[in-house]
């Protein structure tokens, strides 16, 4: 016949609880007390399941003995140890965990106690690749220790780009970092989420200068490329390039030199010159083409090549520099506008307008200069901006051209200065109106700018 005690509480002699049952819940011993299963026993239900009891609280940094049971996190930066594993019972466990990431620098030694073996052979074995953690259980005489875990948490970087450079400002759960002359886009952790390392960005290179003397051409704008990643939500212009490969840029855990042009000298007396094309900017393997220069009226010719073209000087058709040289896709940037036809002075002197991000320079019409070509606004510093627009061709009577959008500088009608491009947008510079040999004169090309836009939360 089986028999049954039935009890809410058993107590020691002290009247502190051993065992107590409330409410299904059974307390085994009171605070401050150690449970301890007799030697020879043997338990189910409860104990050990392969894991171990991290000491965070005890962080290693020499060399000391582990228990069965716990996990360890080794610190080797001020040189390597050696981990000592207890004596080998079946089940018995360790983990140890490279704390800082130091491991490839100053390896950590695991020593088996005695003849003890580990993974069946050799009773030591050598971490040393950064981020290693391992965990072992003692199996038998046999094998002795085995690595039941062996992996590497290198990984240093979060969700987003940690960087630093030029003037960094934030919209939304985005960075910006804008670069108004040459610099370095140091990214100091990559984002482990590869499509967070996709970054946005604007390179526009510098301008060129308007062309001197009796209609001068404008001068054509800096290349305009641009890129919008899909973690940077903002208003990208039309000539965003993502997905194309070759426009996008996916950096890592490295710096990048940051080149932004300047703008092209104007054309100068006392001698008819044409202005000179800007200089490219680039941010790693993007690079924006200089505005090309406009021309003037001797010698009688056409404007110059580059991201933009130059506009056409003096008279005659000549014709505009060609833009979006070298070419890429989407377009950099358009030819400039042809200087006015004909060839008998004064009524016919006047110079096309330079080509622009989105438009071709105008071609001069009579004594009428050419507007320059439009820019492209975007929003990837967080403001709608226009960037990239030609100079307007300068005239010797009626009307010199305007300014296009975008930091271009306007035509000079007579002997009234040309305007220059404005400074960090890549806008050409206006050609001169007059065959007048000091004083005023034509207008420089505006300088460029490199924007770098990331997600950071």
């Amino acid at each position: 016949m089986t028999s049954t005690i039935k009890v809410d509480n058993i107590q020691d002699q002290d009247g502190n609880n051993i065992i107590n049952e409330n409410s299904n819940t059974i307390t085994i011993g009171a605070s401050g007390d150690t449970v301890t299963l007799a030697s020879g026993a043997s338990q189910s239900g409860f104990g050990r399941t392969g894991t171990v009891d991290w000491q965070t609280g005890s962080i290693k940094t020499s060399t000391f003995t582990a228990a069965n049971g716990e996990g360890y996190f080794c610190n080797t930066t001020s040189g390597s140890f050696t981990v000592n594993l207890p004596a080998g019972s079946a089940g018995a466990i360790v983990s140890v965990q490279d704390y800082n990431n130091t491991f490839d620098s100053n390896s950590l030694s695991v020593a088996a106690n005695g003849s003890e073996k580990i993974n069946g052979g050799a009773g030591s074995i050598i971490l040393n690749t950064e981020g290693e953690g391992l965990t072992l259980v003692y199996i038998d005489a046999t094998v002795g220790w085995r690595s039941i875990q062996d992996s590497s948490f290198s990984d240093t970087g979060g969700a987003f780009i940690e960087a630093t450079g030029g003037t960094i400002t934030t919209s939304g759960n985005c960075k910006i970092h804008t670069f108004t002359g040459p610099g370095t886009f140091t990214v100091s952790k990559a984002a482990i989420c590869a499509t967070n390392n996709v970054v946005s960005h604007l390179v526009v290179a510098g301008g060129g200068g308007g062309g001197y003397v009796c209609g001068g051409g404008g001068g054509g704008a800096g290349g305009f490329r641009e890129v919008k990643s899909p973690v940077t939500p903002y208003t990208a212009s039309p000539l965003d390039g993502y997905p194309s490969a070759p426009n996008r840029i996916t950096v890592t855990a490295t710096s990048f030199p940051i080149t932004v042009g300047g703008g092209g000298a104007a054309g100068t007396p006392p001698n008819n010159n044409p202005g000179s094309n800007g200089n490219n900017s680039a941010f790693s393997t993007i690079i924006s083409t200089a505005g090309g220069g406009g021309n003037s009226f001797s010698p009688d010719s056409g404007g110059n090549d580059g991201g933009s073209g130059g506009g056409g000087g003096g008279r005659g058709g000549d014709a505009g520099g060609a833009g979006n040289s070298p070419p890429v896709s989407p377009a950099q940037g358009f030819a400039g506008g042809a200087a006015a036809p004909g060839s008998s002075p004064p009524s016919i002197d006047a110079g096309g307008g330079g080509g622009g991000a989105t438009a071709v320079g105008a071609n001069a019409t009579d004594n009428n200069g050419g507007n320059g070509g439009a820019g492209a606004t975007t929003s990837i510093n967080a403001t709608p901006t226009a960037y990239a627009g030609g100079g307007g061709g300068g005239a010797e009577t009626t009307s010199a051209g305007s300014a296009g959008t975008g930091g271009g500088g306007a035509g000079g009608l007579g002997s009234a200065q040309a305007g220059n491009g404005t400074a960090n947008t890549g806008g050409g510079g206006g050609g001169y109106g007059t065959d007048q040999t000091s004083g005023n004169g034509a207008g420089a090309g505006g300088s460029g700018i490199v924007i770098i836009r990331y997600k950071f939360q």
